[in-house]
């Protein structure tokens, strides 16, 4: 079982803390995280890209001159592919990216993402994350005090002082653990959990 520090917000030790092997010391499955973050990715493209064929573009109903005898290859339209203002060789339709993952897959996929942070030591721990007002300076301060620039922020319960202090700074995102992804923790440089969602995501997948 990992033991990890609980930092304060002053970026002071001020305890620790046992992780469940079941989610934070798990095997990792490189194969699984890829999948959900290319699945991530994929299920977000729109998939609306069109371009028309020769069958779709307007004109050359009429062949542009007769069979033979002109000099010129011969020509059925002045809308095939390679005339200018013809259609589009094997054009791109609209069409459905996205794929399923099975949840087992998925629960996996979320564990090895969370315990590779752990082996690599970019897991933060906080008691918690409270502010009298909404301030991005107060926030910036924090993650100054826990040495941290990119991060992705957890918390147990959406914290409308945390959430909108952080929200103008570049390199911070904050989630909640009912919305956790594998690609945003693998993106993210340190994952920075209160002990609450720490409690909440073993609750969920341990």
């Amino acid at each position: 079982m990992a033991n990890v520090s609980v930092f304060n917000m002053e970026g002071k030790e001020v305890g620790t803390i046992d992780l469940n092997d079941a989610v934070f010391g798990v095997e990792v499955n490189e194969h699984l995280v890829h999948m959900a973050v290319v699945q991530q990715l994929a299920n977000n493209r729109q998939g609306t890209q069109k371009a028309k064929t020769r069958s779709e573009v307007s004109g050359g109903g009429r062949k542009p001159w007769r069979q033979k005898g002109t000099g010129h290859a011969r020509q059925g339209s002045t809308r095939s592919p390679q005339w200018t203002g013809g259609g589009v060789v094997f054009a791109p339709v609209p069409r459905d990216y996205s794929f399923k993952m099975n949840r087992k897959e998925k629960r996996l996929a979320l564990k090895s993402a969370l315990t590779s942070r752990v082996q690599e030591n970019k897991l933060i721990v906080v008691d918690e994350l409270k502010f009298d007002e909404i301030k991005t300076k107060n926030f910036k301060a924090v993650m100054n005090n826990l040495n941290v620039n990119k991060a992705l922020v957890v918390l147990a319960d959406n914290d409308e002082k945390v959430v909108m202090s952080a929200r103008n700074i570049p390199t911070v995102q904050t989630t909640l653990t009912s919305t956790i992804n594998v690609y945003d923790i693998m993106k993210a440089g340190t994952v920075v959990l209160t002990k609450d969602a720490v409690a909440k995501i073993e609750e969920v997948y341990a």
